[in-house]
């Protein structure tokens, strides 16, 4: 019989803690900061709504990311093999993860392609004076829901470029790739979009924009659907649940403070998405302003139409709009791609631990299917409304049903939260008790059972957003079929990377042991 080692394996590490934390934070603040936080918390109730947010924040969001951290360092390996390690049976849950990493990354490349485009645009203005019509007509072409093979050129060309970046980051590795990528565009998207939203303040009609941000609304808090936006922001945001943290927690040194690491991320992504909200509503109160208009007659305060079509009206307005645009697009390009490394390298890894496949050879399959599905799907007349339906499917339905099933797995399953609890504790300053059980197999996964069923419920009622039911069904309900498949089919193989579930991921540290 074949004598298994309970020696740690060699395995890439981050070569610096402050290289996880900015990494963590750059997976962590994407473009759901820009484009999403601001609009949901103005419809939300404004000043009121920072209310559950900060309580989304603390008994979810926090824990959950604790929670990642914990399985990622102390089984050292992504989410199957970490999964794996807990439980035999248990690798299909990092599979679903995995998938969801895939999914995400293949569309989410799209929107960042577009802000390439943008950023160019920005330069002379392109989108004219009708930014709607030329962002849905000229740019992207938006036909009928449909399986469109028209391909836009103009939106191909920059996917592609994005999809070789992420292949050659990829192939660098976690050190010399994914590290030295985060700690100098980090710091450049702080300073950034700091310029941008400090000349924000100075416009007219800035303080009625943020007036209209800000302004309590306290009568919102009684509503349900209030906080479980609140919870659904701050899931959506910290990238938790559905494998990033998993993965880059396990990049980590043996000694390492996982706990205050954890609360560093969690405030920076928050307070980046405030400083996002100031900025950008307060460039709203200016095209208001110019418009002679209230801030709640605007439209288009969320989403794509927000960053794609009301930012370009707003930057058209602005004394030195070429510069303002530059800076905006250049810093939603960062953003993006940031966010959009982490999503791959959990891909990436998955299948070089367990398939046995060297970083470079699993970097350009991932990197290279990833990019032909990308561009075949989302470069397309119809790459919007797949873009927009794919997108609702994977994080209000897959990321959500994720994270219940992580927690009660855990915590009621195989019941390892205590060990889990520990092992944290035995490698970080900051100390978790006993609440922190409750939170992640209590609190957390009974909230997110309500939003679940829920948004499943109005689903199935309702359809979205009038689409053909085909066309739901197929880009929609395909999508989360299509993780459940990759759950069941990539748990079937044996292992065969160096990788071996069987290997004892660390001998237990003395906190964790008693």
């Amino acid at each position: 019989m074949t004598e298994i080692s309970t020696a740690p394996e060699a395995r890439e590490t981050w070569t610096r803690n402050s290289g996880f934390i900015l990494a963590a934070i750059g997976s962590a603040v994407g473009l759901g900061n820009i484009w999403r936080f601001p609009g949901v918390a103005y419809e939300s109730g404004g000043g009121a709504f920072l209310i559950p947010y900060l309580a989304a924040l603390l008994t979810a969001g926090i824990p959950i990311l604790f929670l990642d951290y914990a399985i990622g360092h102390r089984e050292r390996g992504v989410a199957p093999l970490a999964f794996r390690r807990l439980r035999r049976h248990a690798e299909g849950i990092g599979w679903f993860q995995t998938g969801l990493l895939f999914v995400i990354g293949v569309y989410y490349a799209a929107v960042i392609a577009w802000a390439m485009s943008y950023f160019v645009y920005s330069f002379t203005l392109k989108w004219g004076d009708d930014s709607q019509t030329f962002f849905l007509e000229d740019f992207l072409q938006v036909g009928d829901p449909e399986i469109s093979t028209t391909v836009v050129g103009h939106v191909a060309v920059p996917l592609v470029i994005v999809w070789l970046s992420v292949i050659t980051v990829l192939c660098l590795g976690v050190s010399r790739g994914v590290e030295k990528v985060n700690i100098v565009f980090i710091p450049l998207l702080l300073v950034g979009f700091s310029g941008l939203v400090i000349r924000a303040l100075t416009l007219p009609g800035a303080s009625e924009g943020l007036n209209a941000l800000f302004t309590p609304k306290w009568d919102a808090l009684t509503d349900l659907d209030v906080w479980i936006a609140a919870y659904s922001q701050i899931f959506f945001s910290l990238s938790i649940a559905f494998g990033i943290m998993i993965a880059y927690s396990s990049f980590q040194r043996r000694r390492a403070n996982m706990t205050t690491s954890g609360l560093v991320v969690a405030f920076a992504n928050s307070s980046f998405e405030i400083l996002a909200g100031i900025g950008v509503f307060s460039a709203l109160g200016f095209l208001a302003y110019q418009q002679q208009v209230a801030v709640s007659d605007l439209e288009g305060l969320s989403g794509p139409i927000l960053t794609f079509v009301t930012f370009p009206a707003v930057i058209s307005e602005m004394p030195g709009a070429t510069l303002f645009g530059v800076v905006f697009f250049g810093s939603l390009v960062v953003a993006g791609f940031t966010s959009l490394i982490s999503l791959l390298i959990g891909v990436s890894n998955a299948l070089q631990e367990k398939f046995g496949l060297g970083r470079i050879p699993a970097a350009v399959l991932v990197g290279g299917v990833s990019g032909l599905i990308s561009v075949a799907l989302f470069s397309t007349t119809s790459g919007l409304i797949a873009l927009d339906t794919v997108d609702q499917f994977a994080n209000n339905l897959g990321v959500v049903t994720s994270a219940i099933v992580m927690t009660v797995f855990v915590v009621w399953v195989v019941r390892n939260g205590d060990l889990l609890r520990r092992h944290l504790n035995a490698v970080s300053t900051f100390q978790l008790g006993k609440w922190w059980l409750v939170l992640i197999g209590g609190v957390a996964p009974a909230f997110l059972t309500i939003m679940l069923i829920q948004k499943v419920v109005s689903l199935i009622q309702d359809g979205y957003e009038g689409y053909p039911g085909w066309y739901v069904g197929l880009f929609g309900w395909g999508t989360i079929v299509l993780l459940v498949v990759v759950a069941i089919v990539f748990s079937v193989p044996s292992w065969k990377g160096r990788d071996h579930p069987e290997f004892i991921p660390w001998p237990p540290l003395d906190k964790e042991a008693s």
